[in-house]
């Protein structure tokens, strides 16, 4: 036997479920690119996870600075309970985008997670906002 298939497939019907259940979790880079340069941002917010100085060095146009560590009641009050919380952060090897939407989905919000985070962003060759100058990947770093 293969080790492909040491594990058999799942049923198509299984595999549904399994696929629709992954993409009511997650949003990749070229569907967020392209709703944002349509000006399609209508019921999300996108959310940067990671420390302000992270936020400062790199982080996706319109994006709001929310880390993780720092989400309580109190600081989410003011979030439109409406709206679904789009979280990224450095990339796969980060995970202070899933900590933050576990955080913000424990406080009652809807939650996504962008796939591969900024540094997938940056690679695809999408742009940037920054406050300090330097190298586009000078503020890449997991940094939560």
């Amino acid at each position: 036997m293969t080790r492909t298939l040491a594990f058999p497939a799942a049923t198509p019907e299984a595999a549904v479920a399994y696929f629709a259940a992954e993409l009511g979790f997650e949003v990749d880079p070229d569907d967020l690119v392209q709703d944002l340069e349509a000006g399609r941002t209508d019921g999300y917010v996108v959310v940067e996870t990671r420390a302000p100085e992270a936020f400062a060095h790199a982080r996706i146009p319109g994006a709001i600075n929310l880390p993780y560590r720092d989400m309580t009641a109190e600081s989410t009050h003011h979030l439109d309970r409406d709206l679904v919380y789009v979280c990224y952060c450095e990339s796969t090897v980060c995970n202070a985008a899933t900590k933050g939407a576990l955080k913000l989905a424990q406080l009652g919000f809807k939650v996504k997670r962008l796939s591969g985070g900024i540094t997938a962003w940056i690679a695809a060759g999408y742009p940037i906002e920054r406050d300090v100058e330097g190298d586009k990947a000078g503020g890449i770093r997991c940094a939560c």
